[in-house]
């Protein structure tokens, strides 16, 4: 099969490689980029542990040819901890147990960091409508809705200090 050139940027690192126009973009995350923590769940975006944010939306990454993110940016989980410091939805996952088995966290997290970058100080159920496209098999979803509370109120208390949250 043709192979297509494509140059994307993924967590601030530009990559250029040659992928067949049908490889999906969780594909080329995590086999051709060697970023394992996008998971693959479904593959039909019915659970949304493939989500990336895409150009600074959450998308369900196995909905999406590697061919269509030619010249965009990306953020994986691997993305968010910066210098050595855990990201605050990170953080937040880990204070507040918001993981059990863990398969559907990084899916979580990115759906989260996308939530608070449009909305800083969402209610619970804004939250919940924000990661209802997410499913949990695990947790009930209690402790991942205190995660990314947490995480709102430890950006927000950054911002106020002047200190750098995302």
């Amino acid at each position: 099969m043709e192979r297509v050139p494509i140059t994307v940027t993924v967590n601030g690192r530009t990559y250029t490689a040659e992928v067949e126009p049908r490889l999906l973009l969780v594909h080329f995350i995590r086999d051709v980029l060697n970023l394992t923590g996008t998971h693959i769940g479904c593959d039909t975006t019915s659970c949304g542990a493939c989500t990336v944010i895409w150009n600074g939306r959450p998308v369900k990454s196995c909905t999406v040819f590697a061919v269509q993110a030619d010249g965009t940016e990306i953020l994986t989980v691997e993305g968010l901890e910066r210098d050595g410091q855990l990201h605050p939805v990170q953080e937040g996952f880990w204070e507040e147990h918001g993981l059990q088995c863990g398969y559907c966290t990084p899916g979580m997290m990115m759906t989260a960091v996308a939530l608070l970058a449009e909305n800083p100080d969402p209610t619970e159920e804004e939250i919940r409508a924000a990661i209802s496209g997410n499913l949990c098999r695990c947790t009930g979803y209690v402790n991942i809705v205190k995660a990314i509370q947490y995480a709102a109120r430890k950006m927000r208390e950054s911002a106020t200090a002047g200190v750098g949250g995302a």
